[in-house]
């Protein structure tokens, strides 16, 4: 079999090259460079060194490698999807659109046509029910990544293996300390790895600026204090505000007046909700159900978190709603619902958030 490990030089890549040795196969190492453009061109990753451990690792194992390039790519589908997204007021997910769109899409579409299979050291597992491939959860539920490929499609899950989706984190680190790996006690990577070593608003502000607006508390209308524009903050914010007398939290946005609301405490009501609406749902493998009628049991996510949630998830003309179980905290547009089957177990697909009632 014919397989491209994509590798980061982080330490659960590294350590997918060797499982795949150790499995007999002899794979094609690709490290793909993404990066930001910057008014001195593009912005990378740590790429040196990364690229430089991924290197070691291809000598190692004796596997051949390529650097690609896709700073273009991922500045038109990942980088500007961002930025467009926080303009609207929304809370994106790059991390969900680069596995869509460039780790499994444009490197797909140029290099991965070629190969039988694409590796990553994704927290995933996969399962085969009939003739179909599902996603399915890792054995690692505080690693579990498959929320971040929930928008990936059916023909990409066919095609990938997550050679770790068995081990967990400890075990992998084990590995890599036995194999003598470079990266095995580097640290994961935090954040939105277009951003580099640049803090996360900075970054806003260099493409939409600063625009002063009101902090409005929610339940009275008294002005608490002044920001910088709507862009800077998402809802269930509760650091940054530069409110005394907190905790605060950010509960909306009203994007036209360029005003946050906010309410007070550590567990005000406004923070919850119980439904969570959701557009453009993708069902990754098939649509389980089809038309039904009233409800369908599931467990979901509408955060990078290791907890599921249960709840029923009802069909209302081309959205779905979930209806959660229990209250949840900070439901954000522009965020994906990610919806699971009632054992949290297959990764079923995911939805854009949107904050209309339906």
């Amino acid at each position: 079999m014919n397989i491209a490990a994509l590798v980061s030089g982080g330490v659960d890549s590294s350590v997918v090259v060797h499982q795949l040795k150790e499995a007999g196969y002899d794979p094609t190492i690709f490290y793909i460079r993404i990066g930001m453009e910057g008014k001195d061109g593009y912005i990378d990753c740590p790429a040196e060194e990364d690229i430089e451990i991924t290197s070691y690792i291809a000598r190692k194992y004796g596997c051949r490698m390529e650097i690609v390039s896709l700073h273009d790519e991922y500045w038109d589908k990942v980088v500007s999807y961002t930025i467009e997204s926080v303009k609207r007021g929304l809370t994106p997910n790059p991390d969900m659109m680069c596995n869509k769109f460039i780790k499994f899409g444009c490197f797909e579409d140029n290099w991965g046509k070629d190969f039988d299979k694409i590796a990553t050291g994704h927290y995933a597992t996969t399962t085969e029910i009939g003739e179909n491939i599902w996603l399915s959860t890792a054995k690692d539920k505080h690693k579990d990544q498959t929320d971040f490929l929930a928008q990936i499609t059916h023909l990409q899950i066919q095609k990938l293996m997550f050679p770790i989706g068995h081990l967990l984190k400890s075990e992998v680190r084990a590995i890599a300390t036995s194999e003598n790996l470079p990266s095995a006690q580097r640290k994961d990577s935090q954040g939105i790895c277009f951003l580099g070593k640049i803090n996360y608003n900075d970054f806003i502000e260099r493409y939409l600026g600063r625009s002063a607006g009101k902090i409005v508390e929610l339940e009275t209308g008294k002005i608490l204090g002044k920001h910088n524009g709507y862009w800077f903050h998402t809802i269930g914010q509760r650091k940054g505000l530069g409110l005394s007398g907190g905790p605060w939290f950010v509960i909306k946005k009203d994007i036209s007046r360029n005003i946050i609301y906010v309410s007070n405490g550590y567990d005000p009501e406004t923070q919850y909700n119980t439904t969570v609406n959701m557009q453009g749902f993708n069902f990754i493998t098939a649509d389980p159900w089809g038309d039904f009628e009233g409800t369908k049991p599931i467990t979901f996510k509408i955060r990078h978190t290791p907890d599921f949630t249960t709840g029923r998830l009802r069909k209302i003309g081309d959205l779905y709603r979930i209806e959660s179980d229990e209250k949840i905290q900070g439901v954000a547009p522009g965020q994906y619902g990610v919806v699971y089957d009632a054992q949290s177990y297959l990764c079923l697909g995911s939805g854009m958030i949107i904050d209309e009632q339906v």
